[in-house]
Parts: C-alpha cells; structure tokens; sequence
C-alpha cells in the first residue's frame, strides 16, 4: 500500500476521537497511557523540529524563513492563550463556561490545520521527513483528544458532542493536508510555519502539562521520545527514505 499525506492525516486525525472516546468512557487505564504518550511526545516532537525539519528549512530557504518559524510560534500562543481564556492539555477538572470551551476548539483547530500541513509538506520535502511528522502529529492526537472532550463536558455540553468537538479537530488536520497539496503558498513556507507551530505544542503546552507532576515514569518517556525520534531517523536513511 502507498501512504499518502491526505491517508496519513486522517489516521492521525483517528487520534483524535481515540483520546476523546477513552476521556468520555472513563478508561483510566487508557488515561493513563495517554499521559505517557503525552510526554513521549513532547521528546519526540522537540527532536522532531529541531533535528529533523529546521535543518531542512534552513538549508533549502535560507536564514530569511526563520520569521515563519517564530510566526507559526506566534500564531498558536495567539490562538490558545489569548483568544481563549482558558486552556491546558489533559483532562479538565474544574467547570468552564461553554464560551470557554468554544473558544478552546477554534484555539485548537488552527493548529490541528497545521498539523496536517506539516504533514503533507513534510512529504514535499522527502518520503522521510513527512513520516516522521506523521508520527509526531499521531502522539499528540490522543492528549488532543482528552483535552476538547474534557472541556467541552467542563462547558456542560454531552458526551456527543464532545466526540464530535474531537472529530472538528480531526476534519481541521485534514484540511490542512489537502490544502497543502494545491496551495503554492502552503507548499513554499507550510514547513517552517508547522514547525514553529509543534515546537510551541511541545515545549510550551505539553512539557509543561506533566513537568510538575512526580512520576519517575513520565521524565523517562520524555527523553525516551528524543531517543526515538534520532533512531527512527537514523532507521529511515538506511531504508533510503
């Protein structure tokens, strides 16, 4: 079977529905697996940006395509801290208002949008590079996931419709990979912009989502993460991609 960017988005998109299906079905067991992911990820996804994609960027556009990077930075903080007043990853344990919980799924979508367009540029750039941003975005998917169903039932909606508030962001992901496929602008700088927008998502919302919290477990999965991300690479070059 060929992967494809828009295939391999709507697998990450799964994601998604599979975090918010584990919150609205009370699996702690599941809950706790998710968290896991949660800091794996952020190791996997710092090593991600930082490894994989700014190397790349900077090498094929030059030193100019850093105002991408810190745009797609400025871009999500924008969208999760200051258009909506009330956010973290993980699972909401305190009532919100459902204005709050509206606002945290428009905050969340633009940067679900961006995680299919990294994504598709990812596989612009190489079979390789979009693999390994595949899986990054995959990781996330889940704590997403838990995130917008737990505040959406903090908001007082049902379970319905906090699967569904999981599915917008799943469909958003999706979005951002088609429209990279036939937007020339995407194409051009949707690389840089993606990677300033995951490395906000894991250095400033998912490292400080489990930094605090005294589990041995949970610094191990970091850093287990970063090993990931060099050995899959490493992987992924002596398989020609």
């Amino acid at each position: 079977m060929v992967l494809t960017p828009l295939g391999l988005a709507v697998a990450a998109a799964a994601g998604n529905l599979a975090g918010a299906m584990a919150l609205v079905r009370h699996e702690r067991r599941g809950l706790k697996v998710i968290e896991l992911s949660l800091a794996f990820g952020a190791g996997f996804m710092l090593a991600v940006v930082l490894v994989g994609v700014l190397p790349r960027v900077f090498r094929q556009a030059g030193p100019d395509v850093a105002l991408y990077v810190l745009g797609g930075y400025l871009a999500v903080h924008l969208a999760q801290h200051v258009v909506v007043p009330h956010f973290h990853f993980g699972e909401e344990t305190h009532s919100v208002s459902a204005t709050a919980s509206a606002s945290a799924l428009v905050g969340l979508s633009l940067h679900s949008f961006f995680d299919g367009v990294a994504i598709a540029s990812g596989f612009l750039t190489s079979a390789g590079l979009g693999m390994l941003l595949f899986f990054a975005v995959l990781l996330h998917k889940l704590p997403e996931g838990v995130a917008i169903a737990s505040v959406t039932l903090a908001g007082g909606q049902t379970r319905r419709r906090a699967i569904a508030a999981a599915g917008v962001l799943g469909l958003a992901t999706v979005l951002g990979a088609l429209l990279t496929e036939g937007a020339e602008a995407l194409q051009q700088h949707g690389l840089a912009l993606s990677a300033g927008v995951t490395l906000y998502v894991a250095a400033s919302n998912l490292v400080p989502e489990f930094q605090a919290k005294r589990s041995w477990a949970l610094p191990v999965a970091f850093f287990g993460g970063a090993l990931a991300l060099v050995l899959l690479q490493v992987l992924l070059e002596g398989a020609g991609l």
